[in-house]
């Protein structure tokens, strides 16, 4: 099974890597294309090994020729549904476009058009686009992030998510970028909706473990929500329900 022929007709992926730049600098634009995959059990073994053998090849081929700016394969440690994330990003929705147009020939002709693993695995999906609002690492691909990762899907109010994005960049991120270091987080990232179903914003972080992940998320989350905290406070009026998920990494470049 073609990967672009069970997604809807494509525009670009989860979780991506970053580089540090200057706070004064403009954040680069980057869009993810995200496809969460609802998969059985015990023919997920047979998928993964279908990504590493087919798929990976390929998509490492998009990045190191700039088709695309990164991509990963993402397997589910706790949470809801999902099961296996895959994704892709680039820095505009034409290069999304292109991308679908250069690489969807690459798989017919690996994959032909049959059932694969991963279709019978995995027989059903969501598909969501991201922008990259802010985050630890601003980039276009190619750095290395932690081995686990934490994504926590956000529904908000359709008119107070600018407000939202602006907590996040004025009061949230110099917490979040306080647990970056050794024995921390590797990065973390701040983003929007494009498209896709009800969660309307993204945070994800990563770290080496799941211990100094979850670590540092209560350092955050003890600092953000202190009661005398008021940015917290109108930021919870805004985004009022989610949903939170650990990922093990399996492969991203």
């Amino acid at each position: 099974m073609n990967p672009f022929n069970v997604l809807p007709k494509f525009i670009g992926v989860l979780l991506f890597s970053f580089t540090a730049l200057c706070a004064a600098e403009e954040e680069p634009e980057m869009y993810v294309y995200s496809t969460y995959f609802k998969c059985i059990p015990e023919q997920e073994s047979a998928v993964d090994e279908l990504v590493q053998r087919a798929y990976a090849p390929i998509y490492n081929d998009g990045v190191n020729n700039g088709t695309i700016a990164s991509w990963g394969w993402l397997k589910h440690h706790t949470g809801g549904e999902w099961r296996r994330i895959l994704y892709h990003s680039a820095p505009s929705i034409d290069s999304l476009f292109a991308a679908q147009e250069t690489m969807n020939k690459k798989f017919e002709a690996v994959l032909g058009k049959n059932t694969d693993a991963l279709g019978r695995g995995c027989q059903s999906h969501e598909d969501y686009i991201w922008q990259y609002v802010t985050g630890s690492r601003p980039t276009l691909g190619g750095e290395t992030r932690g081995k686990v990762s934490l994504s926590v899907y956000m529904e908000c109010s359709f008119s107070g998510e600018e407000k939202a994005d602006a907590i996040v960049k004025e009061h949230f991120a110099p917490v979040f970028n306080a647990q970056v270091g050794k024995g921390k987080l590797t990065s973390w990232g701040w983003l929007s909706h494009v498209v896709g179903g009800k969660y309307r914003r993204l945070q994800t972080a990563t770290a080496d473990n799941y211990s100094d992940l979850l670590k540092a998320k209560k350092n955050i989350l003890d600092t953000l929500y202190d009661k005398d905290n008021k940015h917290s406070a109108e930021f919870s009026d805004i985004c009022t329900s989610h949903q939170d998920y650990l990922w093990d990494i399996k492969t991203e470049l």
